[in-house]
């Protein structure tokens, strides 16, 4: 299945310049939604996943129905202050600023073994914030799957070592 057929390109959003890859035409779409997921389980089906874990919110968007398919839990990253009980927190660069993400200290056990989701892999600092996240709470990163990857951002970069998926490349 084209998978590009199911993104929409919104050209100057969310600032000029920008080409936004809009995903939830691909959502709206149960057949391309259900392709696009079971492509990650099938690349997560030979790890030995223990847990999926996502950043929000499109982190969730994939990562879930990951995790549904997979019979295994599903560990939520959120901006600071949206986690009630204690967490774990580090500093990253975004494309557009800086944030703060965090997760909950008992959220990965030390050896588990973790796929982290997301929809797209831009510049790579969410995404290397969660691997800390993740390494710092003892987890293993098995493998990291996209939806999308622009690589002309060199975001993979900042991934070298980590087994990285994506179903759609720009």
């Amino acid at each position: 299945m084209d998978l590009k057929q199911f993104v929409t390109i919104v050209p100057d959003w969310p600032k000029p310049g920008i080409k936004f890859k809009d995903i939830t035409p691909l959502m709206n779409d149960g057949d391309a939604y259900r392709y696009a997921t079971d492509q990650i389980v099938d690349y997560a089906r030979d790890k030995s996943i223990d847990v999926i874990v996502g950043p929000e919110a499109r982190g969730f968007i994939i990562g879930c129905p990951v995790a549904y398919s997979l019979g295994i839990g599903f560990a939520p990253v959120r901006k600071e202050g949206k986690l009630p009980r204690e967490t774990k927190k580090v500093d990253y660069g975004l494309e557009y600023g800086k944030d703060v993400l965090t997760i909950h200290k008992d959220a990965i056990k030390p050896g588990q073994r973790v796929l982290i989701t997301d929809d797209l892999l831009a510049t790579g600092g969410t995404i290397e914030a969660t691997i800390k996240l993740v390494e710092e709470l003892g987890g293993v990163v098995a493998g990291i799957a996209f939806l999308i990857e622009l690589s002309y951002l060199d975001g993979k970069e900042k991934l070298n070592g980590y087994d990285v998926f994506t179903l759609m490349t720009y």
